[in-house]
């Protein structure tokens, strides 16, 4: 079946993809980058083979040291070849069903993923663009829609008055952050133009840059899993970010920090598992499922499957999200640390694992156009 080209890819055309799948032999397919290892282990636990998509130069983690975990490998040069209708033949070819990642997102595009990939994927491949803070219906809308705190979002650098937290990407890393903190608007231009000067951060990046209230609190990452078979709301776990180098700058005495002088980066480089005060559950819980709702309403069909909030709890013990993962949230350290899928389920069911019994569980019942698009 040809890719399409330039139209937005219907749930039509992947059920017309579905209908030509050996249901009885699915495979789980993942771009070899953010979360792999997560998907690959979870399909494996649940009986499915798995297919890798892997970038020249950057596939031993799936072709040397975890080789065990995928069974079949598709190398190219670079990961937005996957569009390419040779590889997408044989990813439907092997009934593909593909779970998309972050670094699917950034590397692919969302224009490929939209109007060229005909490929099922699981979950809601109209809501991925959503996580970009610079296009209309943004996470800003959703958190919005949902009705869910979130932080003040200034409209310019004139209008600081609170510490705020400046998002603006890396200047050569664009899947990277280079976030900065400022009180006032004069600090927002010290700190940007230091930045700017060693290269950190571009002056046109800086334009498009999100100028955020900080939240003071404690963070926590909710990670979720939304199931339109069971129509419930499973929560996997809550995670912390260690980033670089904020980690090694906040490791420093502060008389040494102060005396550095080093701009700090939020360059997510590891997580940590956190638990919440079981009382605190409910709030969490429900504005989980007030942003299923909301997506429902804005990206029909809604989220399908994996996604996470990022926020922090304050002092009055509000939970205010600044920040949505449409999709696998990639932190391995959830299924490991976080009690909560246990307490459902009788068992560790990490992101991996979830995401393939809820394929299974669709194959059984014939429901697979369900939970893919």
């Amino acid at each position: 079946m040809p890719a399409k080209v330039s139209t937005m890819i219907t749930r039509e055309d992947i059920v017309k993809v579905l209908e030509s799948y050996d249901v009885s032999e699915l495979r789980i397919g993942v771009l070899g980058s953010h979360s792999a290892l997560e998907i690959g282990y979870g399909a494996r636990q649940e009986g499915f083979e798995t297919v890798v998509v892997c970038q020249r130069g950057r596939e031993k983690t799936y072709t040397k040291y975890y080789r065990n975990l995928f069974d079949h490998v598709i190398l190219l040069e670079r990961f937005a070849d996957i569009v390419r209708e040779d590889v997408q033949e044989k990813l439907r070819a092997l009934n593909t069903i593909f779970v998309p990642n972050r670094s699917f997102s950034v590397y692919v595009g969302y224009d490929n993923i939209e109007q060229k990939f005909l490929v099922p994927l699981l979950g809601n491949r109209y809501i991925l663009r959503s996580e970009e803070r610079n296009v209309e219906r943004n996470q800003y809308y959703l958190l919005q829609r949902a009705g869910i705190r979130m932080p003040r979002i200034f409209k310019a650098p004139e209008e600081i008055d609170t510490l705020v937290i400046v998002k603006v990407p890396e200047k050569t890393r664009k899947i990277e952050r280079a976030f900065f903190y400022a009180s006032s608007p004069e600090e927002f231009w010290r700190r940007a133009e230091e930045r700017i000067k060693r290269g950190i951060i571009s002056e046109e990046d800086l334009k498009r840059a999100t100028i955020e209230e900080y939240v003071l609190g404690a963070k926590f990452n909710a990670n979720f899993f939304w199931s339109p078979l069971t129509d419930e709301l499973d929560l996997l776990g809550f995670d912390r970010r260690i980033q670089t180098n904020l980690d090694g700058v906040l490791s420093l005495p502060a008389e040494e920090q102060l005396e550095a002088r080093v701009p700090t980066q939020n360059v997510e480089i590891g997580h940590m598992g956190a638990t919440l005060r079981e009382s605190q559950l409910e709030k969490v819980f429900e504005a989980g499922e007030k942003f299923v709702e909301a997506c429902k309403r804005e990206y029909p069909p809604g989220i399908i499957g994996l996604f996470a909030l990022q926020g922090a709890f304050t002092t009055d013990l509000e939970f205010c999200v600044f920040d949505v993962s449409p999709r696998i949230p990639g932190c391995p350290c959830v299924e490991p640390t976080s009690p909560y899928m246990k307490y459902k389920y009788g068992k560790e069911v990490g992101p991996g694992r979830r995401v393939a019994m809820e394929i299974k569980i669709a194959a059984e019942k014939d429901a697979l156009p369900e939970i893919v698009t």
